[in-house]
This record gives structure tokens, C-alpha cells and sequence, in this order.
């Protein structure tokens, strides 16, 4: 039975990945700050994990002792939206541990255990984060976005001579509380989406930014 590691599992995207790999027979790691009903009617592996938190992030691949199919480094927030204030200012620090420090300290800690199963390490990015293809406002989020397609692409260079390949995904626009209700897609859509691209994945396709269709988006 092939294992994954979702975080952020809770709600939204994540939470749909883990009913499908659970659907699909696949043993899944569901990591959350609180777990709550959804995620527990799913009888996945349940484990607390604050991205928030750089002294959990850097002990956590102490729980994973079994080689791991799949890492999805999904967990992550869009609030500041600006960066105006002081306490625009905190949160935007807080975004960047949750969106792009902590995604890359856990997956190169697991580094081990995904070559051990010939795995494969995504994180969900955003168009946001596309320096080429900006837009206007969410300044906070663009940069924690951007930060993090740095931080994996350098991931990839590391992780190549273990045969791990590391892609950046960007799911579109999901109808999720943090999405809203006038998004294009559903999170059940996207999620199909991307698994269908994931299990196509080759080393060869490793530092790359792809849309769930398999194009690839400008840095």
C-alpha cells in the first residue's frame, strides 16, 4: 500500500486529496493544526502539525519511519491580503513560514524516507506566485508563493541525485473558503486533476511550475 503525506489536510484542497487517496487505497498521513470531523470520517492517519511552528516543522520527519510514496506540501494561508500596517507586517512574516519556509525544511527532512520509496515531493503553489504573469494586489501572497516555487526549484537540485523529483502545482482558481464561492472549479475537480498529472511525473519533470494540465506556468 503506497503512502502519502498531505498537510493542511483539514479543509479545502487538501482535504479532498486525502478522501481520494484514501478512496484509492493509498495509506494517508493527514496532517492539521486541529483536526476536526471530516478529516477523522476519513480513517486517515491523523497527525497535528502547526507550519507556524519551525520547531515542529524541523521534527516531524522523526514520525515518518516507513518510505513515502508521496508528499503534497498543500497547508497554507492568504491573509494579509496587503501589507500596510505593522500588523500587516507580522502576518505577512507568518505567511512566509506557513507558505514557504516550512513546506521546504519538512520535504527536504523527508528526502530519506521519499527516495527509500522512489517518491515524489509537490508542493501547491499559486499563479500568484508567477513574477512573469503578475497582477495586481496580494502582495503578501505573491511574494509567499514566489518564495516557495525558489525554494523547491532549489529543492529539486538536491533531491535529483536521489531520484526524487519536486514539481510545483497550481491547482487554479477552487471554489474553497480560502478560493470563495466564485471560483472557477471545485476543490474534487481540481484535486482529480492533479493526481492524474502527479502519477505522470517523472524526474525529468522535476523543478518545474505546471498548471493541473501539465502546462507549464512562467516563473
Amino acid at each position: 500500500m503506497p503512502t502519502v503525506l498531505i498537510t493542511g489536510a483539514n479543509r479545502g484542497i487538501g482535504l479532498e486529496f486525502a478522501r481520494q487517496y484514501s478512496s484509492g487505497g493509498w495509506h494517508v498521513i493527514a496532517t492539521a493544526r486541529q483536526p476536526n470531523a471530516e478529516l477523522d470520517a476519513l480513517g486517515v492517519t491523523v497527525e497535528l502539525l502547526d507550519l507556524a511552528d519551525p520547531d515542529a516543522v524541523a521534527a516531524f520527519h522523526r514520525k515518518i519511519e516507513a518510505p513515502l510514496d508521496l508528499l503534497i506540501a498543500n497547508a497554507g494561508t492568504n491573509q494579509p491580503m496587503n501589507g500596510d500596517t505593522a500588523e500587516d507586517a507580522r502576518a505577512w512574516q507568518a505567511m512566509m513560514m506557513i507558505n514557504a519556509i516550512a513546506p521546504y525544511v519538512l520535504a527536504r527532512s523527508l528526502l530519506p524516507r521519499l527516495a527509500d520509496a522512489e517518491g515524489k515531493a509537490i508542493a501547491i503553489s499559486s499563479g500568484m506566485g508567477s513574477i512573469g504573469d503578475i497582477g495586481p494586489g496580494w502582495v503578501p501572497y505573491r511574494t509567499s508563493k514566489a518564495a516557495l516555487n525558489m525554494a523547491w526549484a532549489s529543492l529539486a537540485l538536491e533531491a535529483r541525485p536521489r531520484s526524487v523529483p519536486c514539481v510545483l502545482l497550481s491547482p487554479g482558481w477552487v471554489k474553497t473558503r480560502m478560493g470563495g464561492s466564485g471560483a472557477q472549479i471545485t476543490a474534487e475537480q481540481s484535486v482529480a486533476d492533479m493526481r492524474a498529472l502527479i502519477d505522470r511525473l517523472t524526474i525529468e519533470d522535476s523543478g518545474k511550475f505546471m498548471r493541473r494540465n501539465g502546462s507549464e506556468i512562467p516563473w
